[in-house]
């Protein structure tokens, strides 16, 4: 998937319709990510759509090269606002053939660009369905992103250093499940998961 363009535009949608209907007795409860309250699953989804933004347009800084990591994200006051139209401007950013070529950044890390959108189709799947299992909502993502995001966890799932950082160690899932279990289990959590 590396290879061709793809549209992120529907993905980030569905995670903006997603996010739209989290009423605020949510935004504390628990979600896939141990650390992480649905307030800061929220929080991540603003901060890597800026970043990804931004890395699509090579506008390279602050927001390009803040580790994802550096601090538990929260939302802000206007997120109900800032999220969908962030979101928005992803997929927009990625529409410009000129972000799928030479070299950007995202999360402090330098990559190709067509890399950079593999990893924000991962960010907004894997993160879409945490928001809909954190908050009991059905989840059915972009099928392209969810094949760009398969193709992006399989390759890293063969890397030796895996196991810290931004994944946790694969889960098993069966091969006959569906790619979005399989996804899910590459991205290190359970399918099964509830809250």
């Amino acid at each position: 998937m590396t290879g061709q363009t793809f549209d992120l535009g529907p993905q980030a949608l569905i995670v903006a319709r997603l996010a739209d209907t989290v009423t605020d007795d949510r935004l504390d409860g628990a979600t896939p990510c141990p650390d992480y309250a649905v307030r800061n699953i929220l929080g991540h989804l603003a901060g890597l759509s800026v970043a990804f933004r931004d890395a699509a347009r090579k506008d390279l800084g602050a927001t390009t090269d803040t580790s994802p990591d550096s601090a538990v994200p929260d939302i802000g006051p206007e997120w109900r606002e800032a999220l969908p139209k962030a979101l928005d401007e992803l997929g927009d950013a990625w529409r410009d053939p000129a972000a799928w070529t030479g070299m950007t950044r995202a999360g402090g890390v330098t990559l190709p660009g067509a890399v950079a959108a593999a990893v924000a189709a991962d960010e907004l799947v894997v993160h879409g369905w945490d928001l809909a299992r954190a908050t009991g909502q059905g989840y059915e993502p972009d099928a392209v992103a969810l094949r760009a995001s398969y193709e992006f966890l399989s390759a890293a799932a063969e890397d030796p250093t895996r196991g810290g950082g931004i994944f946790g160690p694969v889960v098993p899932v069966p091969d006959e499940a569906p790619l979005l279990d399989r996804v899910i289990g590459l991205s290190g959590r359970d399918p099964g998961w509830k809250p």
